[in-house]
């Protein structure tokens, strides 16, 4: 079994876990009807992706 011959420091073990952190979501606005909406994906309000309607939305 592989056993570690010394203890890690706080700062080694710091540094192992910097990439752990949370990351702030990118929020974009939608060209069509201007809400905002996650990058690269089909705007939940109008069902726009790029200029183009990609799914018939119902009107209320």
């Amino acid at each position: 079994m592989a056993v570690p011959k010394r203890k890690s420091s706080k700062s080694r073990q710091g540094m192992r876990r910097s990439h752990h952190s949370a990351h702030v979501r990118d929020i974009c606005v939608c060209s069509n009807c201007q809400s905002s909406k996650l990058p690269h994906r089909i705007c939940p309000h109008c069902g726009y992706y790029k200029n183009k309607e990609v799914i018939a939305m119902e009107v209320e």
